[in-house]
């Protein structure tokens, strides 16, 4: 395990399907970094929010989700866990119902605000590999390192396909495909911090790139910015 200096901040964000979990995963594990799944995060609050049946335009009812939430990511035996007030919601955040409205909470401006409030409070003092959509441009404007990944919306549907069915979840390929490219149009055109490369990211698009070559790619231009 290599080590990096003190408090640097690995930024990766990029469209869904990427593989931006996975690399951040590895890079974390590389270098005996923290790393943060900031989808999983508005993943929680979909869930809170179907839970207490609170809608999309509810602004005060997602207020109150807000101020009383708790989320926790944690690793357990090797495996990434989530806790949503204390129950462990890992599999239940993937599954449909979340999946066709996280896009939409995460464009809430006041979901938007504090999460990000909540993410750069737990980055603080770390070395931190975050992935999500704006954290090069939005969370962490200074970021030592920022990545964007691309990929054709097809490869993306396929890969999350693949990763859903060794979950156990069964979503058919057409409707994960249409999700994927709802997401596009939605991140990229939302009004609150839309998905867009930040000007000093090195872009790497994955589709005919195996995760081992893009997570080498990666680590050069981490070698090039952090000194190790």
């Amino acid at each position: 395990m290599e080590n990096l200096c003190k408090n640097y901040v690995i930024a990766i964000d990029g469209e869904a399907g990427t593989g931006k979990s996975t690399l951040a995963k590895n890079i974390a594990q590389k270098y005996g970094i923290v790393y943060m799944d900031t989808g999983a995060m508005y993943r929680c609050v979909t869930l809170d929010m179907l839970n207490n049946n609170v809608s999309i335009d509810d602004v005060d009812g997602i207020s109150k989700i807000l101020d009383n939430i708790n989320i926790e990511m944690t690793n357990e035996n090797g495996e990434d866990k989530f806790y949503l007030n204390s129950c462990d919601v890992t599999k239940k955040i993937r599954e449909k119902q979340v999946n066709d409205m996280v896009s939409q909470v995460s464009h809430v401006p006041v979901v938007r605000q504090r999460m990000v409030e909540l993410q750069r409070k737990l980055a603080k003092g770390k070395n931190i590999v975050m992935e999500g959509r704006d954290i090069g441009t939005n969370v962490f404007p200074n970021a030592d390192v920022k990545i964007y990944l691309v990929a054709s919306a097809e490869e993306r549907a396929k890969r999350r396909f693949l990763q859903n069915k060794e979950k156990g979840i069964d979503i058919p390929f057409d409707e994960i495909y249409k999700n994927v490219v709802f997401r596009d149009n939605n991140d990229k055109n939302s009004n609150v911090a839309p998905l867009k490369k930040a000007e000093d990211a090195y872009e790497i698009d994955t589709t005919n790139y195996t995760l081992e070559e893009v997570e080498n790619l990666v680590v050069s231009k981490i070698k090039e910015k952090i000194e190790l």
